[in-house]
């Protein structure tokens, strides 16, 4: 199979006439004047996508102008237009929860143990040689990465800690400026334990992150030493500097570890409601329905979301169970059922806590498929409308009025792209093509080659 785009993720792999201009090549195979164009978002008459598939099945133009969908099954004269005959139209993809400042170390430091401990260990070991310039690097690959595979906003958790302070988090920070053309970037400030004497120093990291610019709130409380004081803790931050809250949560298959209680009543009482997310809950799905049902009903109720990460967890839990071994997801059908707003994440991408992962929306909804039981169409929901929901972005129902925030990939519907996960995409943010791969393939019979999709 050949990509027109490199198989290693350049800059002049994802961007087209934008980066082009800077003096940077924009695919190995070269940029059309078609490509170049929507790159440059077609002008004020804006850009035309030609016959694509809508997910309801219907073929149609889509109109985009000045970063919005303008039209769609009618108007464009004078635009310029991109054939996307054969493509299926979808809102982008949106990560949820991705350690970009992590992303490709897997290399670098091996965790033999291969669950969370172990992971944890590797980083503590390999982190003194994490300089900016190596952050900025590995974390600038993975986004190139994402934003080609159709993520066009991503939320990363960025680690702050008493040895390498914020100095990651003062990188992904200047990413998220540079990367603004193609991509809205929400950094979190990921600290430790924060309660009582010894939460002290994590508290003035979250409190120096915050001014310095961080968007979210970030920590974990399950392994605070008093988590319903934590839970005050980053809520009371969030508050004072009015920002949004994500938390590592009860990752883990101990079913006795439950501060997702907690977090869910702090934020009752507070009156965040939409404004906090839950991730990873992986405990949530170890405990008995009557409780679970309980706990999801009360997030329900206060607002609180989830976000699952179906391939990291999949990889650290359950190592040490020879049988029974836990699925390692959150309660999924419960939280649905009760209404919770549940997303999902991609986690981390070839890095000590997970050996693979290729930051594609389609991945992870195969895998809440496979794993989480959900249709297709549900599973893609998750890392794009409900991701949206989730990181406070506005809805893309491929309406008139809505953010052309969009991913074009070749597919007759939403499930053949979920399984398929064909390369073959084109990839709008702000209303502009910023990212374009296309895939020629072929079988060789006895005979002549037999060109195919």
């Amino acid at each position: 199979m050949a990509v027109s785009s490199e198989s290693g993720v350049s800059r002049r792999a994802v961007v087209l006439t934008a980066l082009a201009s800077a003096g940077i090549a924009a695919c190995s195979s070269g940029t059309s004047d078609v490509d170049s164009a929507a790159a440059a978002g077609g002008g004020g008459a804006g850009l035309l996508l030609r016959g694509t598939t809508l997910p309801d099945g219907r073929r149609a133009d889509v109109l985009l102008r000045d970063g919005r969908i303008a039209a769609v099954g009618g108007g464009g004269a004078g635009a310029e237009q991109l054939d996307l005959t054969g493509y299926l139209l979808l809102p982008s993809g949106v990560e949820t929860h991705a350690h970009l400042d992590k992303a490709f170390l897997g290399r670098r430091v091996l965790n033999p143990a291969g669950d969370l401990d172990g992971a944890v260990d590797a980083m503590k070991a390999i982190a003194p040689t994490m300089t900016e310039q190596d952050v900025r690097s590995r974390a600038g690959r993975a986004v190139e990465l994402a934003v080609r595979h159709g993520y066009t906003a991503i939320r990363t958790h960025v680690d702050c800690n008493e040895g390498t302070r914020n100095r990651s988090l003062r990188v992904l920070l200047d990413l998220k400026r540079e990367y603004a053309d193609l991509v809205d970037l929400q950094v979190v400030c990921f600290v430790g334990p924060v309660s009582g004497a010894q939460g002290a120093a994590a508290r003035a990291l979250l409190d120096e992150g915050l001014r310095m610019g961080a968007d979210v709130v970030g920590g974990l409380p399950y392994e605070d030493p008093d988590p319903a004081q934590a839970a005050r803790e980053y809520l009371a931050a969030a508050r004072q500097y009015g920002r949004m809250v994500d938390l590592h949560t009860d990752e883990t298959t101990d079913p006795a570890v439950l501060s997702l209680r907690e977090l869910v009543a702090e934020t009752a009482r507070t009156g965040m409601r939409g404004r906090v997310a839950a991730s990873h809950c992986v405990s949530l799905g170890q405990q008995d329905p009557a409780t679970a049902q309980r706990v999801a009903a009360d997030a329900a109720a206060a607002g609180v979301a989830v976000i699952t990460c179906p391939q990291t967890n999949l990889f650290l839990q359950g190592r040490h169970d020879p049988t029974r071994v836990p699925r390692a997801l959150t309660a999924i059908d419960v939280l649905r059922r009760a209404g919770v707003v549940l997303a999902a994440g991609g986690d981390n991408w070839r890095d000590p806590f997970n050996a693979v992962g290729r930051a594609d929306p389609f991945e992870i909804s195969s895998l809440l498929v496979s794993a989480g039981h959900l249709t297709p169409e549900d599973a893609y929901a998750a890392v794009s409308d409900r991701a949206r929901a989730v990181l406070g972005l506005p809805p893309v129902g491929l309406r008139p009025g809505d953010p052309a925030e969009l991913l074009a990939v070749r597919a007759a519907d939403v499930a053949e792209a979920v399984a398929g996960a064909t390369e073959d995409r084109a990839v709008f943010h702000r209303g502009r093509l910023v990212a374009r791969t296309q895939v020629t393939a072929a079988v060789h019979r006895a005979g002549a080659a037999q060109p195919t999709r």
